[in-house]
């Protein structure tokens, strides 16, 4: 049976290098790569039976860890591994506690990154041996951003661009009252109060931030 995988990063060289690696493990291999968040939304929707996705944080459309919520909330079911050049034990702490089946530094040689994708791939989980504490602000959050839909979660991405609603509907194709109707939910789910406060729970997802426990 062939596997099929898609691969997420913003570098055409890194996504062939990877895509090299997976052909000598995976002979029967299909690839499928993105390099946004758009055509990473783009590439779920034409490929609903993926095996596995390899995904790089930093891409453009995406905040922290958003394209990694995303893929959780689109697809429950689907593993992402994380390959990320930033390997700092709280980033990786935060891609686990965000739903990433693994986590990949782009420093690792490709025997390693072979063996992270075939564990993942058998069902298991990979991450490097020094991880930070879980964070309850964190696993706080992600509950809170699992009850978005994709739509609702598109939205707050956009409001944390600023967006105002009439342009979030020319966005999306929605009517301004449709807009309105999403903003009010995901104030409402995230605990919210106004378009500002959900914003600055969209920058603590940045990798290099977070939410700091007192």
């Amino acid at each position: 049976m062939s596997t099929k995988l898609l691969i997420a990063d913003d570098h055409p060289i890194y996504r062939a290098a990877i895509a090299q690696a997976l052909r000598e493990i995976l002979p029967a291999v299909t690839i499928s790569e993105a390099s946004s968040l758009s055509s990473l939304e783009a590439a779920i929707a034409a490929e609903p039976d993926l095996d596995l996705v390899l995904l790089d944080l930093h891409m453009p459309g995406a905040q922290g860890f958003s394209s990694l919520i995303y893929l959780r909330g689109e697809c429950p079911a689907l593993p992402v591994l994380v390959i990320s050049s930033d390997d700092h034990p709280q980033t990786v702490r935060r891609a686990q506690q965000f739903g990433a089946a693994g986590f990949i530094p782009k420093s690792v040689p490709v025997g390693t990154l072979q063996s992270a994708i075939s564990a993942v791939l058998a069902g298991g989980h990979w991450f490097p041996a020094a991880k930070a504490d879980r964070n309850p602000a964190d696993a706080e959050l992600a509950a809170k951003l699992a009850q978005l839909t994709p739509q609702q979660f598109r939205v707050l991405l956009a409001i944390a661009d600023g967006r105002l609603n009439k342009q979030i509907a020319q966005d999306f194709g929605l009517a301004e009252n449709t807009v309105k109707v999403h903003v009010s939910a995901i104030l409402e789910k995230l605990g919210c109060y106004s378009r500002t406060q959900a914003a600055v729970l969209v920058k603590s997802l940045d990798a290099s931030t977070g939410i700091e426990t007192p």
